[in-house]
């Protein structure tokens, strides 16, 4: 049997967006820095931001038989180093859908709801003492 490839280090979420102006300002809020830009920089219909080793690409029009408007069933979950002191760094930059918190299943997070509706959470394995 072979070992299975190695698939990488990270995955980069594709988001469609319905004010990319509007985005960028919330993801700038959260730390997030440009770093990628459809040319057509009066209205962009992509762009790419990241913080540190976390990307997210956005973009304005839905590629033929996805959705129109922004959808997701689920959290966007991202592991910092320490929840606490990320939470205190956004404290009155953006409001907290929840958290921070000790959740029922052992992690410590807090999360955000971006202006597309996509939540976003901070989270880490609490230490058992």
């Amino acid at each position: 049997m072979t070992n299975p490839v190695w698939i990488g280090a990270g995955v980069v979420p594709s988001l469609l967006v319905s004010n990319m102006a509007e985005t960028l300002d919330f993801y700038g809020r959260l730390g997030f820095r440009l770093s990628g830009i459809h040319p057509n920089a009066e209205s962009p219909t992509w762009a790419q931001v990241s913080r540190d080793k976390v990307v997210f690409q956005f973009y304005t029009e839905p590629p033929q038989g996805t959705p129109s408007s922004p959808t997701c069933s689920g959290t966007l979950y991202i592991y910092p180093e320490d929840v606490i002191a990320l939470a205190q760094e956004l404290k009155g930059k953006v409001t907290f859908a929840w958290g921070p918190e000790v959740m029922p299943y052992g992690m410590r997070e807090f999360a955000v709801q971006d202006p597309n509706g996509y939540f976003v959470a901070f989270t880490e394995h609490v230490s058992e003492s």
